[in-house]
């Protein structure tokens, strides 16, 4: 009879950057401190708390019992510690019990166990000092953790000294990730963000100048027709300002669930269509000016995946992706929106593969099969999926 632990488990948020995927998840509070966004649905109908912090050490301390379990294992295994694809069968298979948080710990493990990241939205409202007893911590505890990363509200961080986050960055915090979505006043307000560009700025700068990594997420799309151009100029002109070290794309779509639908539905907020959205990413990416940042497009939201590279030196590089969509025909170019929605297209290229192209015509086919269908709506339907 094999006799499997009885864990007690520990908690765990709704959400991560995709760019956290195999990162370990500690949750510092619960929820969303100002949760009024009207483009964000995952936090609304809950209640923000900061946790305990000695519930998040005890829970720290839960994550490492589970860790020595699954490399006790692979001892028994034979591979000597080493939590390889091996180990990780044997545990999903209930080698250590049928407990989903140990499951999760040995996936982290077979990925390296180098990365951490605290959730849930806007770690930095915890007082300094209890974020650094955090930290230390958990640098204690995973020794081998090498990049420790959370999101942030750049409201918050611009409340912040300097010194504070220079302390926290020396408790083991590496990168900070923070929601920019738009740098013009006028969007924010729409969208109820509760900042302002100055206060994004400011944020970000200090966040760079305490030496740590800054990821600003922008929202191309988020001012709708009537905005797109303030959008784009002022969000460029913020990240000019910032210049942080990564720019990641979430390319806005509405969905029922969020706040901001109804405005779509009384026509009050007109939505870009992919192209537009696209020719405002690229207005974006060319008035980006004096920085060194490096654009990324990791998200399934964002029609050109390729879309990425560093600046300045692949500035030009990154627009010829572009141009390269924007140059094809409006037949290839709907084939390559409803592949990439479908998810079976990641590149423009991806196109000239007959098999998927052959694919992207049964697809449109299925869409437009009554006849009053909206392609776009259709297309536009496929992306719910993602939210």
């Amino acid at each position: 009879m094999v006799v499997t632990p009885t864990w007690v488990g520990f908690e765990q948020g709704p959400i991560r950057p995709p760019s956290e995927a195999t990162s370990l998840l500690i949750r510092l509070n619960r929820n969303c401190p100002w949760n009024k966004c009207t483009f964000c649905p995952v936090y609304k109908g809950t209640r923000f708390s900061l946790r305990d912090v000695d519930d998040i050490l005890e829970e720290i301390d839960m994550m490492a019992q589970m860790a020595d379990a699954v490399r006790s294992l692979s001892w028994k295994l034979g591979f000597g510690g080493e939590v390889n694809r091996r180990v990780a069968e044997a545990v999903f298979s209930g080698a250590l019990g049928a407990t989903e948080q140990v499951k999760y710990i040995a996936f982290w493990l077979y990925h390296g166990g180098a990365s951490a990241f605290l959730q849930d939205a806007n770690s930095m409202v915890m007082k300094p000092a209890d974020m650094i007893r955090v930290l230390e911590h958990l640098k204690k505890t995973f020794p081998d953790i090498e990049r420790i990363t959370t999101y942030a509200r750049s409201a918050t961080v611009a409340r912040m000294t300097t010194d504070e986050l220079v302390g926290i960055r020396n408790a083991g915090l590496t990168r900070v990730h923070i929601g920019l979505e738009s740098g013009s006043d006028e969007v924010l307000s729409l969208v109820r963000k509760g900042t302002t560009q100055k206060q994004q700025i400011e944020g970000g700068r200090k966040v760079v100048e305490a030496g740590l990594e800054l990821s600003e997420y922008i929202m191309p799309g988020l001012g709708g027709r009537r905005l797109t151009t303030e959008h784009a100029r002022e969000t460029a002109l913020s990240l000019s300002a910032i210049n942080p070290h990564f720019i990641r794309l979430r390319s806005f779509h509405a969905h029922r669930i969020m706040p901001i639908y109804e405005d779509v539905l009384s026509g009050d907020f007109e939505l870009l269509t992919d192209d537009e959205t696209i020719d405002e990413i690229r207005r974006i990416i060319e008035d980006l000016d004096g920085i060194e940042s490096y654009i990324a497009s990791d998200h399934i939201l964002n029609l050109l995946e390729e879309v990425e590279g560093r600046l300045p030196e692949e500035k030009e590089g990154i627009l010829a992706v572009i141009d390269r969509y924007r140059d094809m025909d409006d037949d290839d170019r709907l084939l390559f929106r409803i592949g990439r929605r479908a998810g079976f297209l990641r590149r423009t290229g991806d196109l000239l593969v007959p098999e998927h192209r052959e694919r992207a015509l049964r697809v449109k086919q299925r869409l437009t099969e009554s006849d009053d269908a909206d392609c776009d709506d259709a297309v536009r339907g496929l992306m719910n999926g993602y939210i």
